[in-house]
């Protein structure tokens, strides 16, 4: 009996565990918090799926106890044999079309729901934005306005946004869990979401489909602000100058190196094809830097100087001039000042 207790005890400990970690979780990172009209759909099927096994699984566990108790052998029939049953077809009737029933509860609202969050008839009239993945950053390019940009998605509540993904190297899945499902972006043709947010905030997104060293540092952001600034942050995204001269001096010798380095050869400022690194027109506004780490100007300047310490297997590694402490210091005050708005993260209600 003590035996019995002692596990009795060890397994209600991992249950509560196993519910209480469950918990756990970044603020706008969780599928069970929907924000989205994306993930308002695809919740209504987890909670429909799991109330379904959740009686499916009671309903045999009650069988099961009645059977243990009801035709447990009893003292003074160690030697009986019940009597055999070959087949009933009452019951193998109803433990077939039940099933089926219930698989079919399931089937129908998600057949629905696919065909409903695959429908992109209305895209001509609404947002669109070309994704490209790459080890190991995101590209987004807003291909009504104009208007590039890497990293960080700027998105309007309430109005839905049309994602048209593909990939520039190997398989990504392009996943915002509070907004929408997951979507591989594929590198032979290109697959479309759906992307609504309902109220603003900072919407953290994970490439969920394994992709190379860095695959776990794969993170980017969905910025969600009100449609008036977001207008706001396109127009200004749109007159912003590349050519423009920097507020300080260390900034603009920043400027210079940046050009004497040939980082243009790979970053682009402003709208340009050049899309074989993160676009930098928005990055002193960034959220995170190299989707991960705090936008300081010492994680910045360590960035530069040895981008393989933070984000392995990275394409900057190894390819660019050596960069002394002075000069990255000097490209980071040029970097932190490319503000074209003011609708940054800190404005936005997270």
């Amino acid at each position: 009996m003590k035996g019995w207790m002692g596990k009795l005890k060890v397994f209600s400990l991992l249950g509560f565990l196993t519910f209480a970690l469950a918990g756990c979780g970044k603020e706008n990172l969780s599928a069970l918090m929907p924000k989205g009209y994306s993930a308002h759909t695809s919740m209504k099927l987890i909670i429909l799926t799991a109330v379904i096994m959740t009686f499916v699984f009671l309903v045999v566990m009650v069988v099961y106890v009645i059977v243990l108790l009801r035709f447990r052998k009893k003292k003074g029939q160690e030697d009986y044999i019940p009597k055999q049953v070959e087949g009933h077809v009452g019951l193998e009737t109803v433990w077939t079309i039940i099933p089926i029933i219930l698989l079919l509860v399931i089937a129908i609202p998600t057949t629905i729901a696919t065909f409903d969050l695959a429908d992109d008839a209305d895209a001509s009239k609404q947002i669109n934005v070309d994704v490209t993945g790459n080890q190991f950053w995101w590209h987004f390019n807003y291909t009504g306005d104009k208007v590039q940009t890497s990293q960080d998605l700027y998105i309007p509540t309430g109005k839905t946004v049309y994602l048209h993904l593909k990939s520039s190297d190997v398989i990504h899945s392009f996943w915002v869990p509070a907004l929408a499902g997951k979507i591989d972006a594929n590198t032979e043709n290109t697959n479309t979401m759906k992307l609504q947010a309902d109220e603003e905030g900072v919407y953290w997104g994970k490439c969920a489909e394994f992709c190379g060293d860095s695959h776990s540092l794969m993170d980017f952001k969905v910025i969600a602000v009100s449609p008036d600034k977001y207008d706001k942050w396109i127009k200004d995204m749109k007159n912003f100058k590349p050519d423009q001269k920097p507020e300080t001096a260390a900034a603009q010798e920043g400027k210079d190196l940046f050009k004497d380095k040939n980082c243009m050869g790979c970053h682009a400022i402003g709208s340009s094809p050049i899309q074989t690194a993160p676009n930098l027109t928005d990055f002193g506004n960034r959220t995170k830097l190299a989707g991960v780490k705090e936008p300081t100007k010492e994680n910045i300047m360590k960035w530069i100087q040895d981008p393989e310490s933070m984000k392995p297997g990275n394409k900057m590694t190894g390819k660019y001039p050596s960069v002394s402490k002075d000069e990255a210091e000097k490209l980071a005050e040029y970097l932190m000042q490319l503000k074209p708005s003011d609708v940054t993260p800190k404005s936005v209600s997270k």
